[in-house]
């Protein structure tokens, strides 16, 4: 006869909750743009799309010049080629952050209030053009700067002025917390987030950001429990965390050994709790308009997509509109070289026949094979 264990119940219930694992019901972006406050208008949009296709007429004209500047086949790139212009036309910025950090700087209070203010009548008249990304939302400054009442002043008129000018909260709203290096803040930003709930009659949901080694050490299963699901996504900063670890400036790299570590320490923590991972950038842009300089640029680019695409981060950060061609190109490219590989090993399980090629596939693997599958179904345009 059987008999249920003391405490399984709520053992099992609580795992539930805090590892709910992924429904697949939101598609992740598969990058974040950053754009200072003071640059932000509702011309971005059409100036990074621009820039973007104005690059690639230029110096990747063709699917042999893709093939040759990223590396991978001519079929491969025959297939790419279209949908990189194609993206670029209809979409080339699916995450867009509005910075009062980094980018920005410390500015006066009234010029940082009147920034928001040009940020809402921007998104706003977005809003209504129908123009706004799937996601998008500002990064306020950090407590962990000593000036906490700057970060929540600037969210609090940025979400109570779109309120009053939209009319509602646009959906893809998400916040950026960044430099957390005390857990507490998290728990003190969460109260900041519940406070403007009650207010504006919202639910708001925020990403922190782990630029620091500190952070690493509060990382776990419960956090976002802990935060009353307000925690949606965590994204890796390479430049804070390389200096804060006493790298050399030639070592702050996106595929260091050390941001590898980092990375999977984010993963380890939040697997199975549907916090999305998030990785940084290149801090560079072509160094001319001269073919060879944006070649360059996109080869190097390109490696720190593929380095990131390999270890499980499927978004990163992009910083000038160079970037959008190589994220789009290497992202398809990685897709679409094993998509049919992957399909016919899933039909095979299904069929419970062989694979083909040796390939004795196993429960976990054939998850693992559905999940890229429908990755790249959301990916690709």
């Amino acid at each position: 006869m059987r008999s249920v264990p003391e405490g399984f119940d709520e053992a099992y219930r609580i795992q539930q909750a805090r590892y709910p694992s992924s429904t697949g019901e939101e598609r992740q972006p598969v990058h974040t743009v950053y754009v200072p406050a003071d640059r932000f208008s509702i011309r971005t949009l059409s100036e990074w799309r621009d820039h973007a296709l104005s690059l690639v007429k230029a110096h990747l004209p063709d699917p042999a010049a893709l093939a040759e500047v990223f590396g991978v086949s001519g079929g491969l790139a025959a297939a790419v080629h279209p949908k990189v212009i194609q993206k670029l036309t209809s979409e080339p910025i699916e995450d867009l952050r509005i910075d009062f950090e980094d980018g920005y700087g410390v500015r006066p209070d009234l010029v940082e209030d009147d920034h928001v203010a040009q940020a809402v009548e921007a998104v706003a008249t977005m809003h209504t053009a129908g123009t706004l990304p799937r996601r998008w939302g500002p990064r306020v400054k950090s407590f962990a700067d000593g000036d906490p009442a700057r970060s929540v002043r600037t969210l609090d008129l940025f979400l109570s002025g779109l309120m009053e000018r939209a009319g509602e909260l646009p959906p893809g709203f998400t916040v950026t917390f960044p430099k957390v290096l005390m857990e507490a803040y998290l728990g003190q930003f969460t109260e900041v987030l519940a406070r403007l709930e009650d207010e504006l009659e919202v639910r708001l949901r925020f990403e922190m950001q782990v630029e620091a080694p500190q952070t690493l050490h509060f990382l776990r299963g419960d956090l976002a429990e802990s935060l009353g699901g307000r925690l949606a996504a965590a994204h890796f900063g390479v430049f804070d965390y390389t200096a804060a670890i006493g790298l050399p400036p030639h070592e702050q790299r996106l595929d260091h050994p050390a941001c590898d570590h980092a990375r999977h320490v984010m993963q380890t923590a939040f697997a199975g709790t549907r916090v999305e991972l998030s990785d940084g950038s290149l801090a560079a842009s072509p160094a001319s308009g001269l073919t060879r300089d944006v070649h360059a640029l996109w080869r190097r680019h390109a490696e720190l997509v593929r380095h990131s695409l390999g270890h499980g981060f499927y978004q990163g950060w992009d910083m000038h509109p160079s970037h959008l061609v190589s994220r789009f190109a290497t992202v398809y490219a990685f897709h679409l070289e094993r998509y049919d590989a992957y399909q016919e090993r899933v039909r095979a399980w299904e069929e419970q026949r062989e694979a083909g090629g040796g390939l004795m596939d196993e429960p976990a693997t054939i998850r693992t094979l559905a999940a890229a599958l429908r990755r790249a179904d959301a990916a690709l345009p």
